[in-house]
């Protein structure tokens, strides 16, 4: 992310990244009002059983400071303890949060915040400055997720990031203890939804620099101004959040209280689970049969996705006619129903299917279709067919992959697949553990890697910039300069209906003229899920979920 060159990409690349399920109504309509009277209505109910939400984690917290946090389990806990000027709804739209007001000046380029007037857990007013001050924080401390700013197309975020200019020269200021002014580069018509993400939150600067280096370490040492606080942190154990009454929307929360217990083996969670320890827990393909006839079971779709990279120096792997002909020759059904069983989905595209839509709501999946489908008679006639061109008769390359079993499982299904589908083909299986195998890609010093991709934000683009060149998730020296073209306008194109038909084709060009990659399959979840829990809200991207409209029912 800090590598100069890749900058000019990041920031407009992460631009289109974010706009999961975009709301592109006007930006000082407040959709959350209609949605909070609904919720107030199911809450009459709810309120004579005990408001307990019992969850687990995968890990523990690294940090709960949001100008430093950069992973999936701090970003829930700030979501839900913390709030900026926008948060995602139950759709995944940005709606306003702490601002009540947001106008925007004719050029689209100055947009002027009027904050609600809040206070933090600690009983100190939420004020303009605070915003002020964690954005240049952010920028000052090169935060791992300082390119967001950029992303949002903040004035001189780009300049600053590239040591050109003072963090302090940020287009972001306090005009009044209530006014925000944010300045753009240009207009950026994905700069709502992008402040849903947890870098844009406020930092009470007085108790940040109190604290030093020990700020955001322990539940003491935080604040909150969201639906929760954090009340208790037990490191590697787990955290309680308790609801925030002095929170502004406080009437529409239920909950009273939420659980989280650090579990690392999802036996355990099973077994916390069942003894009741747990509302919610995440099943191995090992555990779904065990489960499977449980009333509390459930398949979720999620927006991940598994595929494979190809070395495109690599002598053979460069044609992708044989790329091609080793996308085909993979039976993706028998890999997630047989092998995975986790409700995981056969994957024929880069963009995951289910989340990302058009402006007249046609799903990107379904308009671009399964792409390098074929059958693995058509793949063994092209595999033999390319090989007689290029000179070859038998083909050995190896496979990068996590020692993770479920990796493991994925690799062996394959190499029996192509073993046996492609005349001549042998896979080695190459099992490093989960660190090793990313500087392994990152050095592209593999033939096929094995790889996850998750979105940071609910939008095409943040599948489809990963493959410019020299980007830093590229990995794999893959070069079109079309699709760089194509991805660059598509950054700068305020027009909706132009820009969904650009990512459209970028993918085409990926995978439809190149075959650079062989997508496998959409992640799944195998839960066990209480079914008295209520609109707990998962989404695809940012933090996973949103605690303020969930209740327990009686």
């Amino acid at each position: 992310m800090k590598n100069k060159k890749w900058l000019g990409f990041i920031f407009l690349t992460i631009f289109a990244l974010v706009l999961s399920g975009c709301n592109f109504n006007s930006p000082d309509t407040d959709k959350g009002s209609e949605k909070e009277k609904e919720g107030t209505k199911e809450g009459d109910t709810a309120a004579t059983v005990e408001q307990v939400l019992k969850l687990s984690a995968s890990a523990e917290i690294p940090t709960m400071d949001s100008t430093k946090a950069h992973d999936g389990v701090a970003f829930n806990v700030l979501n839900n303890t913390n709030e900026g000027l926008y948060r995602q709804d139950e759709n995944n739209e940005s709606i306003l949060a702490l601002a009540e007001k947001h106008d925007v000046s004719e050029d689209e380029v100055v947009h002027t915040f009027t904050l609600r007037d809040t206070k933090w857990s600690n009983g100190d007013p939420v004020t303009a400055a605070d915003f002020e001050y964690a954005w240049k924080r952010v920028m000052r401390e090169a935060g791992a997720y300082n390119y967001m700013l950029a992303t949002a197309g903040i004035k001189n975020a780009e300049a600053i990031m590239n040591e050109e200019m003072d963090a302090d020269e940020l287009g972001i200021k306090a005009t009044g203890d209530l006014t925000l002014e944010v300045t753009l580069e240009s207009p950026n018509p994905l700069f709502v939804t992008l402040l849903a993400f947890p870098t844009f939150l406020p930092q009470n600067q007085e108790f940040v620099e109190g604290l030093g280096d020990q700020y955001a370490l322990e539940a003491e040492n935080v604040l909150a101004n969201g639906p929760f606080k954090l009340v208790s942190w037990t490191h590697e154990q787990g955290w309680v959040l308790e609801k925030n009454e002095d929170y502004w929307d406080a009437d529409n929360v239920k909950l009273d209280k939420v659980e989280v217990i650090v579990v690392k083996e999802p036996s355990t969670g099973a077994n916390l689970y069942e003894t009741g320890k747990i509302d919610r827990t995440l099943l191995t393909s090992a555990l779904v049969q065990q489960y499977a006839d449980n009333e509390d079971f459930q398949i979720e779709k999620e927006s991940d996705i598994i595929f494979l990279r190809f070395n495109h120096n690599h002598p053979i792997l460069g044609n992708p006619e044989i790329r091609r002909a080793i996308n085909m020759a993979i039976d993706r059904d028998g890999l997630t129903d047989i092998i995975l069983q986790d409700g995981s989905t056969p994957l024929y595209g880069l963009v995951a299917g289910g989340y990302y839509f058009s402006p007249d709501q046609k799903d990107y999946r379904e308009i671009n279709g399964d792409i390098n489908k074929g059958s693995i008679e058509e793949a063994k006639t092209l595999w033999e067919n390319t090989l007689a061109e290029i000179g070859e008769k038998e083909v050995t390359v190896s496979i990068n992959i996590a020692d993770s079993e479920a990796h493991k499982k994925v690799a062996e299904y394959l190499q029996a697949q192509l073993e046996d589908n492609l005349p001549g083909f042998k896979l080695e299986i190459k099992a490093v553990p989960f660190a090793q195998r990313l500087e392994i890609e990152k050095a592209i010093t593999y033939d096929i890697s094995l790889s996850s991709w998750g979105p940071d934000y609910s939008d095409p683009m943040t599948y489809l910039d990963m493959w410019v060149t020299g980007g830093s998730a590229n990995r794999m020296d893959y070069d079109n300069p079309k699709l760089n073209n194509l991805v660059s306008q598509a950054y700068s194109e305020t027009d909706l209906s132009k820009r969904f038909e650009m990512l459209l084709e970028i993918e085409k060009i990926l995978l439809v003229e190149d075959a650079a990659i062989a997508p496998l399959y959409q992640t799944g979840s195998a839960i066990l899920k209480r079914g008295n829990i209520k609109d707990l809200v998962k989404h695809p991207s940012g933090a996973e979920f949103s605690y303020k409209w969930a209740y327990i029912e009686e």
